[in-house]
This record gives structure tokens, sequence and C-alpha cells, in this order.
């Protein structure tokens, strides 16, 4: 081995003599002499069958003269230069020994403030050697952590698209290659990925937003609430791609970020936003993240679920039919953190942008969905919400809306909504508290809501409820409120004919409608009315 050493060393000394003259000519003036002798030094290392040994010996006296070449007024010799340290990185067994002099090169040219590489693709084929070089380097570029970042965070916002994307796939491979030394400088490359995130380029996005995913993974969490904001607004990004990606980044967080207790609250929302996505693909990949966080979660807190486990309990009466039940670890993380993030979407359900107000009341019925009965200690914060939800001229919102005033009458005791609501009612009478009974009503069983018909029924027709407003906005929600006591309740409701005849006949006359009428009288033509039913 040792004479084969030798051999090699020999080899090597007589190709670096036999160069001699082509490196000279590196330095000459004329330009086609020195693109001339970069190709003949190439024929005569690159382009031979020499052992990766040989080639070792042969970078090391070649390297200089190459880097030197990267400042040459010419392009064809840097793009040639470049081509040339990247073969011999790919090719040589110790590649690290160039990397004092390689990184210091790079940064120079891509570092600094003022682009210096003027070439757009030679920049890219810069990037895309340093890449090369995390990967065959690995932990051994831990020392130039400094200079690594300086130049990815000129890199990340450069003008070409193309090298931002590789920017970011070298930031990432960076990170989880050194993840001990990483976490010092990663707040560094939060700024330029959050510059760069909303780039007109889809692609560039999602490779921003895949990138940000690992260096937060690596780094210390301090820029999260600003990283999650820019997130967030990606969701209703009109790229299915680009909602991928950032339901791939948020999922892998919660199951893996080192601090994602703390942070639950804030990534859980993100998650589910995307249950609600128009594309089958993101619906499903969300739906399996979070029975896996949900799952681990359970794993990780066993002891404190110990009697929940051991005594799990059937789906509660009347549960939404055709609908699954989430795991106890998912229930339980949401019932843990519902108070941390109902207020957001009290906030965002009432935005003036009509996409936020959508998603927060998509939203807002997973949340409870997953809270049954605990929805009961928000109950004054939802209906609040509710009431003002109802009055949004979207009607996907409303529709939201009363979809999750239905799961509280499904998880919620009667007395403590009916209470509730019946007394705002009286108070402040209006279309969306109407809304909001008739809704909780249909999502509650005849059987629970037996005992209180009669306090129901003495609300409705009570003057000051059903003779508040002579609006057909109103007077139809009133009708709604009566019927979807007699669908629930059926034969039960003759308890309360008589409230129930007071409230139909003030409809019939404050409201003109003709089609309210025939809702609420029996017709000629034998359709269903309140009457009738």
């Amino acid at each position: 081995m040792a004479a084969l050493a030798v051999g090699e060393k020999r080899v090597a000394a007589e190709i670096v003599q036999a160069m001699a003259r082509h490196l000279n000519c590196l330095n000459d003036e004329n330009k086609i002499t020195r693109k001339k002798a970069l190709e003949s030094i190439r024929k005569e290392t690159l382009d031979q069958k020499l052992s990766s040994l040989v080639l070792q010996e042969v970078f090391t006296i070649l390297l200089k003269p190459l880097l030197k070449c990267l400042s040459d007024p010419m392009e064809k010799c840097r793009e040639t230069a470049i081509q040339m340290i990247s073969d011999f990185i790919r090719n040589t067994p110790e590649p690290q020994e160039s990397l004092p002099y390689f990184i210091a090169t790079v940064a120079q040219r891509l570092g600094s403030q003022d682009i210096v590489e003027p070439a757009e693709e030679l920049r890219l084929a810069l990037v895309e050697v340093l890449t090369l070089t995390v990967e065959v380097c690995g932990k051994r570029l831990a020392p130039y952590l400094e200079d690594m970042v300086r130049i990815l965070q000129r890199t990340i916002v450069d003008p070409f698209p193309d090298v931002k994307k590789e920017s970011c796939k070298c930031a990432a491979n960076y990170a989880k290659c050194i993840p001990e030394h990483f976490h010092m400088a990663a707040d560094s490359l939060i700024k330029p990925l959050m510059q760069t995130i909303s780039h007109q380029h889809s692609k560039v996005r999602v490779s921003v937003i895949q990138a940000t995913g690992t260096v937060m993974q690596y780094g210390n969490g301090k820029s999260m609430d600003d990283v999650l904001s820019h997130l967030a607004q990606r969701l209703f990004d009109n790229s299915p791609q680009v909602r991928l990606a950032v339901t791939n980044v948020v999922g892998v967080w919660l199951l893996d970020l080192r601090d994602r207790y703390s942070y639950f609250h804030k990534l859980i929302p993100l998650l589910l936003s995307s249950f609600s996505d128009e594309i089958p693909e993101i619906r499903l990949l969300a739906g399996s993240y979070w029975k896996k966080i949900g799952c681990q979660w359970q794993q990780e807190n066993e002891e404190d679920l110990k009697d929940k486990l051991d005594f799990l309990t059937l789906p509660p009466p009347h549960y939404p039919t055709g609908v699954e039940r989430p795991v106890l670890g998912c229930r339980e993380l949401i019932f843990r953190n519902l108070s941390k993030i109902l207020p957001a979407i009290s906030r965002d359900i009432t935005d003036w942008v009509v996409g936020n107000r959508i998603k927060s009341s998509e939203l807002l019925g997973v949340l409870l969905l997953h809270a049954e009965e605990h929805i009961t200690q928000h109950m004054e914060l939802l209906l609040s919400m509710l009431y003002r939800a109802c009055s949004d001229e979207e009607k996907q919102v409303v529709k939201n809306c009363l979809n999750s005033a239905e799961l509280i009458g499904t998880f919620v005791n009667p007395e403590v909504f009916l209470k509730m609501i019946l007394t705002s009612l009286l108070k402040s009478p209006s279309p969306a508290h109407l809304m909001v009974l008739a809704a909780v009503i249909r999502g509650s069983s005849g059987q629970t809501l037996k005992p209180h018909l009669v306090a129901i029924g003495d609300v409705l027709s009570n003057p000051d409820a059903c003779q508040a407003s002579e609006k057909l906005v109103y007077t139809e929600k009133l009708g709604c409120c009566v019927q979807a006591l007699i669908t629930q309740c059926g034969p039960d409701c003759r308890e309360i004919s008589l409230q129930l005849l007071k409230v139909l006949v003030t409809i019939l006359s404050l409201s003109p409608d003709e089609e309210l009428h025939d809702k609420v009288l029996p017709s000629s033509r034998g359709s269903n009315s309140w009457i009738s039913l």
C-alpha cells in the first residue's frame, strides 16, 4: 500500500509538472488563452481515468489557481473553473481539505452585500457546489458556520429563482449535518426565508416552506411567532403544492419539534385548518398527521390519561352520523389547548378578509367536534362569537357557524345553553339569536329537550321575542325555531302547542311574504307546513 501511495504521488507530480505551462497560461491577458488552458488542465486530469488518490494530490495543487479563476473577467472561464472544482470535490476522498480556501472564496463571491458574480447561472452553479460540499463533507463544515450562513442569507434572496430554490435546499441539508451547532445561527436565516416565502413562483414558495421547516426544527424557536404568521397566510395560497408543504411542515413539527408542547396551541390550528382544504390529498395528509400526533401524545402522557384509557367511553349519544370520532389523544389535546385557541378564532371570525372568516368558521367546527362536553366551559365566548358570525354577509361563514351551533346542541346539556340563549334572546332579540337557537335545537335530541320545552315555548311566544321585528329575516328565523322544535320533539310539542300557535299567528300577522305563509299554513296542494307538522 505504501509503495502504491508513493507511486500515485509520483504520477500526480508528473501530471502537475506537465500542467505547469497551462497553469502559467491562466494568468495570460488573452481570454482565449486562459480558456484553452483550463480546458487542457481538465483533459489531463478529470478526463483521465486517474485514481481518487492521484486526483486528491492534483486537486491540492490546482485548488488555488482554480479559485482564482472564479474572478476571471470571462464568464466561460469562471464556468469551467466552477465545474472542475465541483468534479474534484465529488471524486476525491478528502474534499474537506479544500474547505478553508473554497468557503472563503464562495463567501467573497456570493456573501457580499452587493452581487459580485454577475451571471445568475454561475451563481446557481456555485450554490450547487456548496450543496455538494455539504453532502460530502457533512460535520466537517461546522467550523464554517458563520461564512455558510452569510452566504445563504444573500443567496436565499437572490434575484434568480433557481438560486433561491437551491439555497433553500443547501440550508436544509446544512442544518441536518450540524444540528449541535446550527441552532446558534438558525435565526439569521429566518428573515431572508420570510422575505422570500411570498415569491411569485410557487416552486420557490414550496422550497422556502420546506427549508423553514428544517431550519426551525434545528433552531432555538425564537422566531416561531413570526414564522407561523407567514405560514398561516400560505394556507390561503392558490397553489395546492404550497398548502401541502405547509401541512407537511406543521405536521412534522407537531411530531418532532423539541419544544412542541410549548407551541401546541399555535401549531394545532394550522394543521386542523387543512381539514377543510378543497384538495382531498391535503385533507387526508392532515388527518393522517393529526392521528399520529394524538396517538404519540397519548403514549407520552399515558400516566395522566390512565383513568380515561382504562374506561374508554363510547361516543356521546346523538353523535353526528358518518363522522369518525377522533382518538382520545387528539380530543385531549384540543381540550387542554382550547382556551388558548378560541380567542384567536373569535377575532378572526369577524376579520375584514372573507377568506379568514371562512377558514376560522371551518376550524371552529373541527375544534368543537374534538372538545365534546368540554365545550360547556367556553359557552359564553362561543355564543358571543356565533351571534356575531351569524350576521355575516358571507353565506359559507353562516353555514359553518350553524354547524358549530348544532355541535353545541349535541354535546352540551340543554339546561346550560338554553338558559344563556333564551336570556340573550329576550334581552336583545335578533335574527342571529334565533338562528343559533334553532341550530342548537337541531343538534339536540328530543329526549334531552323535553324537560325544557315549556321554557323554550314561553320565551318564543313572549311578545318581546316574537314581536321584536317585522322584518322578513327575523320572522323567518322565528319560524325556523318552531320547525326545529317540531322536528326534534314531535308529539312532545303538544305540551307547548298554544305557545307555538301564538308564534305562528304572529309570523302570519307581521309578515306579508307569501312564501313564508305557505310554510306556516297547510295548503290545498297538500304540502307540509309548520302547523300541519
